[in-house]
């Protein structure tokens, strides 16, 4: 095996052995106020641009990894468990201390990916209805608006997020937040985001972060982001 060959090797055996750490979610069930639901696809739906044991293991192990930890973190603390997750984290500040953080990191951590599995599962391309326009307007157009959330998610150092936010009035814009971060801790909507932790590619795309990002375009599904947009402009759109 060549030196190159077996360091890959090595690294996605380390990745595979830290995610084996983390409890299975499909086995458990809730034991707080949040829940993980099934993924809406098949874990071979994004196949070959996202491999399906990458799926499986973002989806069973770290999401249900941040559920868990944000219902741990609440079990004390009735009045903010009875809380929608946009408004826990929207309030952060006004959470005791000693769960702010947990709360923030994990409850971050679901409301990401639980937007994140929505907009997956799909054939990519290009956007069409009321969200090709709103890009058009407000980014430039899709080429530019693709090139500038690229930079966007590569720009980001360590882990993190590249996300577009969507106003009541529909305009978009594109910020880059790090770690479980999201614009709904400002009290902002999010249209669509990209996860740029390492665990949302290594197994596959090893350091190759830029690969990744160019990969994720072709399995988007632009109806449910149109749909996001929709709600957002009703008003009725959550996290």
């Amino acid at each position: 095996m060549s030196t190159i060959s077996r360091r890959n090797f090595l690294v996605g055996a380390t990745v595979l052995s830290a995610s084996a750490a983390i409890p299975r979610a499909r086995a458990q069930a809730p034991s707080g106020p949040y829940r993980l639901e099934p993924l809406p696809y098949a874990f071979s739906k994004n196949e070959p641009w996202i491999d399906a044991l990458t799926m499986e293991l973002h989806h069973d192990r770290h999401h249900a990894a941040y559920v868990a930890n944000l219902n741990a973190a609440l079990s004390q603390h009735g009045e903010a468990a009875k809380m929608p997750l946009q408004d826990l984290l929207a309030n952060l500040a006004q959470l005791p201390e000693t769960i702010r953080t947990s709360v923030r990191n994990n409850g971050g951590g679901h409301a990401n990916h639980t937007m994140f599995w929505q907009l997956m599962g799909g054939s990519g391309g290009m956007p069409d209805g009321e969200v090709k326009a709103a890009i058009d307007r407000d980014l430039g157009g899709f080429e530019k608006f693709q090139a500038d959330f690229d930079v966007g998610g590569l720009g980001q150092f360590g882990s993190g997020w590249v996300f577009v936010t969507v106003s009541s009035e529909g305009r978009l814009a594109i910020v880059a937040k790090p770690n479980q971060d999201t614009p709904l801790m400002q009290g902002q909507r999010v249209l669509m985001g990209n996860d740029v932790w390492e665990h949302a590619y290594y197994l596959k795309y090893q350091n190759r972060r830029a690969d990744y990002l160019k990969a994720w375009w072709n399995v988007l599904d632009w109806s449910k982001i149109n749909q996001r947009y929709a709600a957002a402009k009703a008003g009725t759109l959550t996290i």
